[in-house]
């Protein structure tokens, strides 16, 4: 008797994160799982796995998608106990994910229908319960739907109805499961979920707590404040006679920011131009490439500044060289000694005619000591996506260097960059040249007037302003902006844009 291939008899069954490969299969799922309900959409699932991918799970049977469940965390004191669904997920896509959160909070859990007696929900739910182990969480929290009591509403109020399941004189094929599963109830919500007609909108909080919760795990810890101060610098550009005399005046403006004990000093967008004072090139774009002949100097300098006097700087910007192509790049220099850059996404017409500037393609937000930033060069200020995809990638702070000839110029920058601040509720810093070069083609004159700027409610500046230079001349401010006031706003504010989104109806996609 030949020996059996038992290979051609298995069922691979396997639990794992949710890919962008199973996003057509999940949303096929979820249409058969929720009649009359809305599906997830493309978009929502893209957002699940780019904001928090180890909170997302799939079940695969021989190669088949046949069960799914979706997570965020949060911390569940921010919120009202009578939360909706549309509250708790902002609006489906979790973009209100917290990973300082305290709890788990389940969105979704679905089974293929022909599959329901293979324990199936039971994974899902047993991989959240290791993630919050795992993840050191207090507890697991969800909003669950009662799919059966359209069939008994005649009979009992909705807490009557829970109370019944609860006893298992009811069964309930959501609300069951989930007391099996060692979930307790704290209470009925009213208007949970808009389109759930079978549970006529009601839902059941539930939680699961983790014992092996450890509080003194010194792993997250809310602050009464979290001030982070910023200088930023508008600085002169005049006549020097070599690369020397350019470091001093960089030196002397960080030691200004570092004497007042900044976290951040801010240099204007392509001020290293001045460096073409020294030289005898009259041509644009032969100019442009002599430049970049300094950029080793010019990120050994700040590299050097930043470790040297404790300041993480944002210098600016520097036109680099590339396999034969010159970008607009600036350079974020941390206090650690460690550096990133940012490539300038729009090129201005003036740019592109003068020097041949080309455009990068990628929105970068940066982890700080002082938590997480973007830096947006002057016209890129201008594009209204750029700080919303930013701020959906975590930035509280986005800084901007710019550079205008003319006040119009700067008001573009100016306006444009209060507008991100109230419309992504963020903070954000610009930073531009004055004075003349004279002999520099293209650079003849320079019109600013930075500043720090805030969102606009009752617990920022009452103009939305922390602090500006007086116009055109050399100076510098610096202001102290807080990042812990800014998450409180961002949860109880007056308004709130980030939340309110209308994500039903338009939602900005990020094609990298």
């Amino acid at each position: 008797m030949k020996e059996i291939d038992v290979s051609k008899f298995e069922k691979k069954i396997i639990l794992r994160n949710i890919e962008e490969k199973d996003f057509e299969d999940i949303i096929k799922l979820s249409s058969l799982c929720f009649k009359n309900m809305e599906p997830w959409r493309y978009e929502e699932l893209k957002s699940h796995i780019s904001v928090f991918p180890e909170g997302q799970f799939c079940v695969e049977y021989d190669g088949e998608i046949i069960g799914s469940c979706s997570s965020l965390i949060i911390n569940f004191d921010e919120y009202d106990d009578q939360h909706t669904w549309d509250e708790i997920t902002d609006q489906g896509y979790i973009t209100n994910h917290d990973p300082d959160g305290y709890n788990l909070y389940g969105i979704e859990v679905m089974v293929h229908p022909d599959y329901r007696r293979m324990k199936i929900g039971r994974r899902l739910y047993e991989a959240r319960k290791e993630l919050t182990r795992e993840w050191n969480l207090k507890s697991i929290i969800i909003g669950g739907r009662i799919p059966n009591y359209y069939k008994h509403a005649d009979k009992y109020t909705p807490r009557e109805y829970v109370d019944e399941v609860t006893m298992h004189n009811i069964y309930d094929p959501v609300l069951t499961f989930q007391v099996i599963n060692g979930f307790s109830l704290k209470r009925v919500n009213a208007n949970y979920l808009d389109d759930d007609k079978a549970s006529m909108r009601y839902a059941t909080l539930m939680e699961w707590n983790n014992i092996d919760y450890q509080p003194s795990t010194p792993k997250r810890r809310f602050k009464t404040s979290f001030p982070v101060r910023i200088t930023t610098i508008q600085y002169e550009m005049k006549k020097i006679s070599s690369f020397e005399d350019f470091a001093v005046q960089c030196e002397y403006y960080t030691d200004v920011a570092a004497s007042y004990q900044s976290d951040f000093a801010v240099f204007p967008e392509i001020f290293t131009l001045q460096l073409l004072s020294f030289l005898p090139e009259k041509s644009p774009s032969r100019a442009i490439r002599r430049l970049t002949e300094f950029t080793e100097d010019y990120i050994e300098l700040f590299t050097t500044l930043a470790v040297k006097y404790n300041v993480n700087i944002i210098g600016g910007s520097h036109y680099v060289e590339e396999e034969g192509k010159i970008y607009n790049i600036s350079y974020l220099f941390r206090r650690d000694g460690t550096i990133e850059k940012q490539y300038k996404l729009h090129v201005t017409p003036n740019e592109r005619l003068f020097w041949g500037i080309h455009g990068g393609d990628e929105v970068k937000v940066f982890d700080t000591d002082c938590g997480k930033i973007a830096i947006q060069i002057c016209y890129d200020i201008e594009f209204p996506e750029l700080g919303r995809i930013a701020t959906d990638k975590g930035a509280n702070i986005i800084f901007s260097p710019f550079c205008t000839d003319d006040r119009q110029g700067y008001l573009r920058v100016r306006y444009c960059s209060q507008a991100r601040a109230i419309e992504n509720q963020v903070y954000t810093v610009i930073s531009g040249t004055v004075g003349n070069l004279s002999d520099v083609a293209n650079m003849d004159i320079q019109y600013a007037q930075s500043g720090i700027f805030t969102p606009s409610d009752f617990t920022f500046p009452r103009d939305g302003i922390v602090g500006e230079c007086s116009p055109n001349i050399e100076t510098v401010v610096v202001g102290d902006v807080d990042l812990e006031i800014l998450r409180r706003h961002r949860r109880s504010g007056s308004v709130n844009q980030l939340r309110d989104r209308r994500d039903d109806i338009y939602h900005v996609v990020y094609k990298q």
